[in-house]
């Protein structure tokens, strides 16, 4: 088929390279430095698996940034455009998606439109009537560093089922993966937007709850590692997602928490405002900790908020970084990603012995091999080294 998927981010690029393997792919990007990259068969991300498939495997997969030559042949588009959440009005920001929407009907009314971008419950159903374009959902359950591995390996796939194109679209989906087993579940639209949001907001959740667990136990002088060890051994609790960390952030837990609480507006509910705020508390406690050490300078090791990532957008770090620029606070940071020698106004370090020497204390959200010279100036949480 031929296929164009809009948005070059994490979820748009990992689906691009899924379908790129049995199809004609053409990928709309407004930034024509990851037009080039696509073009010259290099990852504009920081991702193994998209590096590794760029390098040895065969793709169909074209990039360009002008609208219609995208559309003009298109069966089929995915759309993954970002949709930030605006905390005026409590809602996803979808101008972005709303503009891919208008240049679709325009360019290309009879499509199928299937969104990928993360939106409120109920959306899908509003925008097929505003557009009369036959658009449905398909959330989709990535990791930041791991999209297309999760793009191969499916926990599962999600496509709404009001559209005569739906399974064709569930069918892409599997066709490219690795895992020949995975459930397929076809269900209405406003559902499946709700599966998005409650499955992010549960791990958002989870974070917390492990977190709140290390912050009672930092408190009381108690060992995080050996209290979070015997809790996961219940089989129903499990040893997985429980590192405790500066609060949860990235593309989609911070957003989705909100979105599915503004949701609840009007619904008797206590836990989903209840996470959001303990993501707030968890960094207010966090920067009370680092502050007990009376520090003039504090070195921020990585703004990423995972290791081997390029993303620090919605990073739980700048927050810690937003709380101590309050007390006055002299930050300086080493990130070596980052092109530039200034982040909002501090310095980036890119030599990482100047920035351990020039710090009073180091705050790492994930410990490194690189730290552990000076650990005695490291403040983390990092229990299990992992992300």
């Amino acid at each position: 088929m031929n296929i164009t998927v809009v948005g070059m981010g994490y979820v748009g690029l990992a689906n691009a390279i899924l379908f790129a393997q049995n199809n004609q792919v053409t990928a709309l990007e407004i930034l024509e430095e990851r037009v080039d990259l696509i073009n010259n068969r290099v990852s504009p991300l920081e991702d193994k698996e998209m590096i590794a498939f760029f390098e040895n495997r065969e793709l169909n997969l074209t990039a360009t940034s002008n609208p219609e030559e995208a559309y003009k042949d298109a069966e089929i588009v995915f759309v993954a455009a970002p949709t930030d959440y605006d905390d005026e009005t409590n809602s996803f920001d979808t101008d972005a998606l709303e503009s891919v929407l208008t240049d679709i009907k325009k360019y290309a009314p009879e499509v199928t439109v299937v969104l990928k971008s993360t939106i409120p419950i109920g959306y899908t159903k509003s925008v097929r009537e505003k557009y009369g374009l036959d658009i449905i959902f398909s959330p989709e359950f990535l990791r930041e560093g791991k999209a297309l591995y999760d793009n191969l390996h499916p926990s599962r796939i999600i496509v709404s089922n009001e559209s005569p194109n739906s399974q064709r679209v569930a069918d892409l989906l599997k066709e490219g993966a690795e895992d020949t087993d995975t459930n397929v579940l076809l269900m209405n639209n406003t559902e499946a937007e709700a599966v998005k949001l409650f499955s992010n907001t549960y791990l958002a959740l989870r974070i917390s709850y492990f977190n709140e667990l290390d912050t009672y136990a930092e408190v009381k002088g108690l060992d995080t590692q050996q209290i979070i060890e015997g809790v996961g051994l219940d089989p129903r609790i499990g040893d997985h997602y429980n590192n405790p960390s500066f609060g949860y952030g990235g593309y989609c837990l911070p957003k989705d928490s909100k979105q599915l609480s503004a949701n609840f507006a009007g619904i008797p509910n206590e836990l989903m405002g209840a996470i959001v705020a303990s993501n707030d508390t968890r960094k207010d406690h966090i920067a009370s900790e680092i502050l007990k050490r009376e520090p003039k300078k504090v070195g921020v090791y990585r703004l990423t908020m995972k290791s081997n990532s390029d993303n620090f957008r919605q990073s739980a770090i700048l927050g810690i970084i937003e709380r101590l620029k309050a007390e006055e606070i002299e930050v300086a940071i080493y990130e070596p990603t980052f092109d530039g020698d200034t982040f909002e106004g501090m310095k980036v370090i890119k030599d990482f012995g100047q920035f351990s020497k020039n710090a009073d204390v180091i705050i790492a959200n994930r410990e490194s091999e690189e730290l552990q010279p000076v650990m005695d100036k490291v403040y983390t949480r990092d229990v299990f080294n992992n992300n």
